[in-house]
């Protein structure tokens, strides 16, 4: 397995200092091959997994699925008061590359508001964020820092750090660590899925939404209907194809929604 990609003195200090290290976990397998190598570093009672549930577009078995590799380790998930398809409702839009409200108001903010809870119960307030993005995923993900002081979260006598412990690794060393580790990834993993994100996600590639609406028909049938009737395609309009909905995507239909 890698060495730890900040330097061990800073993490041995911040350890020292009492910080409480936040391991974000999706269910995923690079959130969950995270949490199995934070586990080799970090003292027991200093690493708190964290959850943002997302009712309705959460696949099955989330929460148990992290909950069954724990290890002893502390676990907290919270939810936003609105739901997905309630925001898609209230904006009248599909969040989209540019406007990832979904990130933003269903998994972020509650996340930081959970984090900001446990900090003002165990009166520590050393805070150590970890994310499982990786550069390999994409262009932008591949130009964050992996370390940095998060200003707008350091408030009230809070230090934040934001830390992407598993940002170089590839692919096959995250599915390497989960099974060095004697676990299983997500049941979505073996039917198929490339990612392990909502069920159907704005950023998922065709192959992806076109097994997803074959394991969650429902879910499927009711995001097509929502296009039609809020007037917006759930995927964004490309130069070459324009507006489709994401049946169409899919190619099971002909009929088209004005761009908008």
């Amino acid at each position: 397995m890698r060495s730890v990609n900040i330097k061990q003195e800073l993490l041995k200090e911040l350890i020292e200092r009492g910080a409480l290290f936040f391991s974000s976990h999706s269910g995923g397998k690079d959130s969950q091959a995270m949490f199995s190598y934070l586990r080799t570093m970090i003292p027991k009672d200093q690493l708190i997994v964290i959850h943002a549930h997302l009712p309705e577009v959460e696949w099955e078995g989330t929460v148990d699925h992290i909950g069954q590799y724990l290890n002893g380790h502390r676990f907290e998930f919270c939810q936003a008061r609105k739901t997905f398809f309630e925001m898609v409702e209230h904006r009248q839009m599909w969040p989209s590359s540019s406007t990832r409200q979904c990130t933003s108001d269903l998994k972020r903010g509650p996340l930081e508001k959970l984090v900001r809870q446990i900090c003002r119960d165990t009166g520590r307030n050393l805070v150590v964020n970890c994310m499982g993005m990786r550069a390999e995923e994409s262009p932008n993900r591949a130009k964050k820092p992996v370390w940095k002081y998060s200003k707008r979260n350091s408030r009230a006598g809070r230090e934040w750090y934001e830390w992407l412990p598993i940002h170089s690794w590839s692919e096959d060393e995250v599915f390497q660590c989960i099974k060095s580790s004697g676990e299983k990834p997500f049941w979505t993993y073996a039917e198929g899925m490339k990612r392990k994100s909502c069920c159907f996600c704005i950023m998922a590639c065709d192959s992806d939404l076109k097994l997803a609406s074959k394991l969650k028909p429902e879910l499927f049938k009711r995001i097509v209907e929502t296009e039609k009737r809020i007037n917006h395609t759930f995927r964004a309009p490309t130069k070459s194809k324009g507006s489709r909905t994401l049946d169409e995507v899919l190619g099971s239909s002909e009929s088209s929604l004005p761009a908008r």
